[in-house]
């Protein structure tokens, strides 16, 4: 076996300094693009890797960052994954996905094991765990982040920015003459509410349209939920001409119901989704949905623990920007 590579080869070969290499590596400090491009191809090259076993003794931090989500099967979190993995390989870091089911129980556990192990970070779509729990964590060392819709307590959070978004997709179906609005959403104990409820509510009044209370049915976030909701509002006295759906998961349960009962997707029902999962361009009709780039909320997490690592102790709440995208549903 050879010599072990050190940061002084790689510097060497990329033709920069030692601590120039260590900021690449850590985000402690900017590097010009050009140069963090030099020091990763010189990594790649020289098969250089963080000693992660020394950097844990050092630091009582281990590499390992939890991503904590309610369903994995959903494509939305795994993209989330995959970009935060990205993002923190460079550090020698890696990401661990634990699926919740969407179960208290669950989160707390996960949790919990973060802190015993001494997890470098969590990063978390909590789904009926309550705020506080969170700032437990961040309190007994652990960085946390949340990716939610809304804030769960005083740790960083990724949301969206999704009122432009919703305004266009009401625009896009009472333009089309559609003003009685349906919502498939999530369940009533969910610890942050449905926002995306909230939100079609409070715009649909300026479109001439309404979300009444008997056009609203609730589920959990799966399949299975999106067909029993759809079924449960075609009986619907005051049938809806557009559904709202909380996720595309949701909405993909919406169309197989919709085949299955005969009613014409968009004819009949325009139905929306949201996130713009990676599914959504292949089913028939192609959905129509409000995209909410997982990727884009997987780097802008990682970054967000960069941040605690490096020294920022306030909580910081960053949003990315939702688009709505017409395709064939709507």
């Amino acid at each position: 076996m050879g010599e072990r590579v050190t940061m002084a080869d790689v510097a060497r070969v990329a033709g920069v300094s030692a601590a120039t290499v260590s900021y690449v590596i850590s985000g402690k400090r900017p590097v010009a693009p050009a140069t963090r491009v030099a020091v990763e191809a010189a990594i790649d090259e020289l098969g250089f890797a963080v000693n992660t076993a020394a950097r844990t003794l050092r630091t009582g931090r281990s590499s390992l960052v939890a991503l904590i989500v309610p369903n994995i099967a959903n494509p939305f979190f795994a993209q989330l994954a995959a970009a935060l993995q990205e993002e923190l390989r460079g550090l020698g870091m890696h990401v661990v996905v634990c699926n919740t089911w969407a179960r208290r129980d669950e989160e707390r556990a996960l949790l919990a094991e973060a802190v015993q192990q001494r997890f470098a970070g969590v990063v978390v779509t909590p789904f009926r765990l309550p705020a506080g729990e969170l700032e437990a964590v961040a309190a007994a060392g652990v960085p946390v982040v949340v990716s939610a819709d809304v804030p769960f307590g005083r740790v960083d959070h990724v949301a969206p920015e999704a009122r432009t978004a919703t305004r266009r997709a009401l625009e896009h179906v009472t333009g089309r003459q559609r003003r009685r609005i349906a919502m498939i959403a999530g369940p009533r104990d969910a610890t942050g509410g449905d926002p995306r409820l909230e939100l079609l509510r409070s715009l649909a009044l300026q479109y001439g349209a309404a979300v009444p209370r008997e056009l609203v049915v609730r589920g959990e976030h799966t399949r299975e939920a999106g067909a029993s909701g759809f079924a449960e509002l075609m009986t619907r006295p005051y049938r809806p001409d557009a559904v709202f759906c909380g996720n595309d998961v949701i909405a993909v349960g919406a169309l197989d119901k919709a085949r299955e009962l005969g009613v014409d997707v968009p004819g009949e029902v325009a139905l929306i989704g949201h996130d713009d999962a990676s599914f959504a361009s292949l089913v028939r009709p192609q959905l129509t949905t409000i995209r909410y780039p997982a990727d884009e909320v997987g780097r802008k997490a990682a970054r967000l623990l960069l941040e605690r690592f490096n020294g920022r102790e306030v909580h910081k709440t960053v949003r990315v920007q939702a688009h709505f995208v017409v395709r064939a549903s709507a």
